[in-house]
């Protein structure tokens, strides 16, 4: 079984360690286009055009099913996608976790990037799932940049500045790009910072959901005991790479480099 994944930079990580962890023994194809990054300003048609160009890198090895890991590319690209790849590739797009924050009932917050917050887009998922829940909507500029990057100083700051517009009494945190489930403890303890005694905040992103998804897609059950044989294909820019450095710096980039011999 052959699993890809394709983002703008190394977003993708946290949703290709979902699959690792469900199933070790499946090889992974992460492709993206780091120079372009970040597609969040660009314009539709352009995002769209730059899509195609990573998952069609990707699609080149065959894979059994393409995930989408980027909000971004999901909002703009995946019909695109879709009508290019499939039937013959399943294609699964990452979607902002608004319906299960929602299911709890209480106040939350959903970061996202600037363009992201506030789009159509977004305010359709609040509207069709979050109707008669308080919502705040919390833009990040420079986050997902920083993450990119692993630029500690940056990411220190997008974080605190993005707390601070998060309302105290909020229960749960939306993780609305793929890059922020990288930090997701570093959000975790600068909201929870601003809220003593409060019970411990619930964030919500979507590796988890994703991974399954691409899993039953293709027919697959979750074995996460399996020995850990997977190998690991990396695409920047569609030609082939080592795992970047800055990939490393996260849990999530550790993990598929420790299990995973690259080819």
């Amino acid at each position: 079984m052959k699993i890809a994944l394709m983002d703008s930079g190394i977003g993708l990580l946290a949703a290709a360690a979902a699959v690792r962890r469900l199933r070790p023994d499946a090889d992974l194809v992460l492709s993206s286009d780091p120079g372009s990054m970040p597609w969040g300003p660009r314009t539709p048609e352009d995002v769209t055009q730059r899509a195609l160009a990573v998952a069609r890198a990707a699609a080149a090895h065959r894979p059994d099913a393409l995930i989408v890991a980027c909000n971004t590319a999901s909002v703009h690209a995946l019909p695109a996608l879709r009508a290019e790849l499939e039937p013959a590739l399943p294609v699964i797009g990452t979607v902002p976790a608004i319906k299960p924050a929602a299911a709890g009932g209480g106040p939350f917050a959903i970061w996202a990037t600037p363009a992201t917050t506030g789009s159509p887009y977004q305010r359709g998922l609040i509207n069709d799932f979050a109707r008669s829940v308080d919502v705040t909507e919390v833009p990040c500029p420079g986050l997902a940049d920083a993450v990119e990057h692993a630029d500690e100083d940056a990411i220190d700051r997008a974080v605190a500045a993005a707390a601070a517009l998060t309302p105290a009494g909020v229960t749960d945190v939306v993780l609305g790009c793929t890059h922020y489930e990288l930090v997701a403890e570093r959000i975790r303890a600068a909201v929870e910072a601003g809220r003593p005694g409060r019970a411990s905040l619930v964030l919500h992103g979507s590796a988890d959901a994703v991974a399954a998804q691409a899993l039953r897609r293709v027919g697959a059950a979750p074995a996460p005991s399996a020995e850990p044989v997977g190998t690991l294909t990396v695409l920047l820019g569609g030609h082939a790479a080592d795992l970047p450095e800055r990939a490393l710096v996260y849990a999530e980039g550790r993990l598929l480099k420790a299990v995973t011999p690259a080819i």
